[in-house]
């Protein structure tokens, strides 16, 4: 593991429209999995990956989601409040102050994962080559994901740089919302509001976009439904066991 890679910023300002009504009351990654939250479990991979500093922005219930984690003691919690929802670029370089100079992880709040036979974080941070990548994206089998439907977002060729899906095919790989990003590369991007979609078509033209697959579970929980089948797999899988 590498000893640089000691920060990260976990994406929990959204809304949750399409898990409503669940979030109506409650911020989504405040949403129970496994009797644990959402934000709790991506929390616990990256104490284990040896994150000692998570910045969490917060918009949508922020006051919620500030409460509960006041109450964690590792790794140290930094919150990054947004006035108007950022998005997910515009949300990673509100936070680069508090993010410093060196590469760092960035984990949808939402994104449930199981490791395979190797943990997932370990093995992204052992393939992170910082003269060759400027992000590196944990991808996973579009067909074999857990409430997706959609057409995959990459493929992926054998030392791992990327292509973008064309259009109206299916990708053999989905982009699971866990990632390493340089600082650099929010250099020159729009002020307020934007995707890291904008970052990751300009590593592309550069051949500085890499991509590593996940070799366990991966959960879209994106709806009620895809709550229903994360929750029903892992009362099969691990009967009467909780927190993985």
């Amino acid at each position: 593991m590498s000893s640089s890679l000691k920060r990260a910023i976990v994406l929990a300002a959204g809304k949750g429209l399409r898990m409503r009504p669940i979030t109506l009351k409650t911020p989504k990654p405040m949403v129970r999995v496994d009797g644990r939250m959402l934000i709790d479990h991506a929390l616990d991979r990256l104490e284990e990956a040896g994150v000692t500093e998570a910045i969490v922005n917060t918009h949508y219930l922020g006051d919620k989601l500030q409460q509960h984690l006041g109450k964690r003691k590792s790794p140290k919690i930094i919150f990054s409040p947004e006035v108007e929802l950022l998005e997910t670029g515009g949300g990673v370089k509100h936070a680069l102050p508090l993010l410093g100079k060196k590469p760092f992880w960035v984990v949808n709040s939402d994104a449930f994962w199981l490791n395979g036979p190797t943990d997932a974080l370990a093995r992204m941070a052992s393939v992170w080559d910082e003269g060759n990548m400027d992000a590196l994206l944990l991808l996973h089998s579009t067909v074999e994901a857990y409430g997706y439907v959609g057409r995959g977002d990459f493929s992926c060729n054998t030392i791992g740089k990327l292509e973008r899906r064309a259009e109206m095919e299916v990708a053999p790989w989905l982009f699971t919302g866990i990632q390493l990003l340089k600082p650099e590369t929010l250099e020159n991007t729009p002020n307020g509001p934007f995707s890291l979609n904008v970052i990751y078509d300009r590593l592309l033209e550069q051949e500085r976009l890499f991509g590593i697959v996940h070799d366990g579970e991966w959960f879209h929980i994106g709806t009620p439904d895809g709550l229903s089948e994360a929750e029903a797999y892992m009362k099969m899988r691990y009967p009467g066991v909780r927190h993985r």
